[in-house]
C-alpha cells in the first residue's frame, strides 16, 4: 500500500483537541460544513465524526461525552468466535464500496449511511484514508466493516453480516491487522473508536471513556505511524 494522500484543507474550523473545548453537555456539538476529504480527516483528528440529523437538516458532528472504544488487548474471542474465524479469509480494502452499501443497507434499524456518505467515505477511501476490513467466504464477502485511519487512530463506522459471525471475524481481523498479530511497539497506544458502546458491542470488549480522556489519547494516537497493514 502507498501512504494517503492529504486533501486540500477543509475551509471549515473545527476545534484542537489539545485544548479540550468546552463543549455543551451533549454528544452533538456542531451542525453544518460539507463531507469533503478535508473536512472528515479535519472532524476525525478532533475527536468529532459526522452523522445526518434529519432528511432536510444540516450534517450533525458528533463528540460523544462518553466514548465507545474497544481495547485492543480487551477483545474477547469465545471459543465459538475463534472456531469461526477459521472459516473465512480475511482481506483488505478489496470491496470497500460493497462493504458500505451493505453496512448501509436501507432495512437494517437505525439506517444512516446514505449515498452521500458512500461517496464521500469513498472518496476518502481512494486517498488511503478510509478502510474496509472483509470477511470472505467461499468466495463471497460473508462480512465486514469499514472506518477510517489516521496515524494511531482507526475510527470504526459500522458494520455487518451476512453470514453468522461474519462481522465479528472482520472485528477479530482488524485488531490483528492493528497490533500486527500482537508484534506492534505501538499496539498498546494505538486507538480503536467505535463511537458509542452498545450491549452488542459491550459483549466483545468495548468500554466507555470520558469524553477528555477520548481527546487527551486521541492526541497520543495520531502522532503514531499507521500500522503496516493500512499504510
Amino acid at each position: 500500500m502507498t501512504s494517503p494522500v492529504e486533501p486540500p484543507r477543509s475551509p471549515w474550523h473545527f476545534p484542537d483537541p489539545a485544548r479540550e473545548p468546552d463543549w455543551a453537555d451533549d454528544d452533538l456539538v456542531a451542525i453544518g460544513a460539507d463531507l469533503a476529504p478535508g473536512t472528515l480527516l479535519a472532524a476525525y483528528r478532533s475527536g468529532l465524526f459526522p452523522m445526518p440529523l434529519d432528511e432536510d437538516d444540516p450534517m450533525g458532528w458528533f463528540s460523544p461525552q462518553q466514548r465507545g472504544v474497544l481495547p485492543l488487548d480487551g477483545l474477547r474471542v469465545t471459543s465459538s468466535l475463534r472456531k469461526s474465524c477459521r472459516h473465512f479469509e480475511i482481506r483488505v480494502d478489496t470491496a470497500f464500496e460493497e462493504v458500505m452499501r451493505a453496512c448501509g443497507d436501507p432495512d437494517r434499524e437505525g439506517f444512516w449511511i446514505t449515498d452521500e456518505f458512500i461517496a464521500a467515505y469513498t472518496a476518502l477511501h481512494e486517498l488511503g484514508w478510509a478502510h474496509s476490513v472483509e470477511a470472505w467466504r467461499d468466495g463471497e464477502l460473508a462480512g465486514g466493516l469499514y472506518g477510517v485511519a489516521i496515524g494511531g487512530l482507526f475510527a470504526g463506522e459500522s458494520m455487518f453480516h451476512r453470514q453468522r459471525d461474519a462481522s465479528k471475524v472482520a472485528l477479530v481481523g482488524l485488531v490483528d491487522l492493528l497490533t500486527a498479530a500482537g508484534a506492534d511497539p505501538y499496539a498498546d497506544q494505538r486507538l480503536l473508536d467505535v463511537q458509542w458502546r452498545t450491549d452488542h458491542l459491550a459483549t466483545l470488549g468495548v468500554v466507555e471513556v470520558p469524553r477528555a480522556t477520548y481527546l487527551r489519547r486521541l492526541r497520543q494516537a495520531l502522532k503514531l505511524p499507521l500500522p503496516a497493514a493500512l499504510g
